[in-house]
């Protein structure tokens, strides 16, 4: 059992390594840490928490490192909850309330996030099986091509271009765009793409196979919406930290471009009562990812989804700034992505 100036020591030694990339001695910790007791004491404390295995020596020198038992334990009781500053708070109020759309808005939280914990930031996409269709739009681009704009209630656009072989009058546009509109309005992503069976009978005259090639090209924005992805940002920051990997990064690499495992293991986190959720080292040794640490929360889609954000790293991470940032990011997303 650890006594509780123990604890504190493993605080200690989790800040200053984490910090400073060294091991930590006792020495160090009674000159930096107001302990008020002898170094030959924070040794006896040192000790103890080794024989817990939550510390443990990298070489012969008399330094110690947090192991992911150690971690664990600070993260789950240990870790102190930082807020985020009025800057920080401010920059991440202004930089993802000028996003227009589901894509940009995710595409800035992720970019906003890697940049606040220095990691890899990974964003999942809403599910789309229950958006509703909210509106097709049909632009005329000249005689040739036409913009086929899918919207859906969650906020997301889709859009393609599809030829036309002869020109296309307004009135043409317009009446068959309230035509699709009639059919597919109000349905789902999942019951939309049956609809289309209705939609390609309705045919404009002098455009054989028009209608075809826009049932087409929905099918194929109806597909993207039902198909689950995550977007990332902040890579290079694994460069920066390839000394904190006992390997090579490339396996960590080649796991975060497999969106597949990455899908699978935020599936498998489960969120705590205060949002938010961490796996530390050999927790994710079965996606190829023992030597990372992952903090995620939860946020809302404007549909009511819930979907998974959080930061990716070496287990020698801030662990306490990095679950604030994600707490706060995930709660301005929802907030933002509610008021579209």
């Amino acid at each position: 059992m650890v006594s509780e100036r123990g604890l504190a020591v493993l605080r200690a030694i989790v800040s200053d390594y984490v910090s400073s990339r060294e091991p930590v001695g006792s020495k160090a910790i009674v000159e930096r840490h107001s302990f008020g007791v002898s170094a030959a004491t924070i040794r006896n404390d040192m000790a103890q928490l080794e024989d817990e295995e939550l510390i443990h020596a990298p070489h012969t020198s008399s330094g110690r490192i947090p192991t992911d038992k150690g971690y664990r334990l600070f993260v789950d009781h240990l870790a102190e909850q930082r807020p985020l500053s009025p800057a920080q708070r401010g920059a991440i109020q202004e930089f993802l309330g000028d996003g227009v759309g589901l894509d940009d808005v995710l595409s800035r939280t992720v970019r906003l996030l890697s940049q606040l914990t220095n990691q890899v930031a990974i964003v999942q996409y809403p599910s789309f099986a229950r958006a509703q269709v909210r509106h097709v739009e049909l632009v005329s681009l000249g005689d040739a091509r036409l913009l086929v704009v899918l919207i859906t209630d969650n906020g997301r656009v889709e859009q393609r271009t599809v030829e036309v072989t002869a020109p296309l009058s307004t009135e043409d546009v317009d009446d068959l765009k309230v035509r699709i509109n009639h059919e597919l309005l109000g349905h789902s992503v999942e019951d939309a793409s049956r609809v289309l069976v209705r939609v390609r009978a309705l045919g404009v005259p002098g455009h054989p196979g028009l209608v075809d090639r826009i049932c087409d090209a929905l099918d194929e924005q109806l597909a993207e919406y039902r198909q689950d992805r995550l977007v990332m940002s902040g890579t290079a920051n694994l460069a920066r930290s390839e000394e904190d990997f006992a390997g090579s990064i490339y396996p960590v690499l080649e796991a975060l471009e497999q969106q597949v495992v990455l899908m699978r293991l935020f599936g498998e986190m489960s969120i705590d009562a205060a949002g938010i959720t961490a796996r530390i080292g050999r927790e994710n040794e079965p996606f190829g990812l023992a030597e990372t640490s992952i903090v995620a929360g939860n946020y809302r889609s404007s549909a009511g989804e819930i979907a998974r954000l959080g930061v990716l790293g070496p287990t020698r991470m801030d662990y306490s700034g990095n679950i604030a940032s994600v707490r706060a990011v995930a709660r301005y997303l929802s907030r933002q992505l509610g008021e579209n």
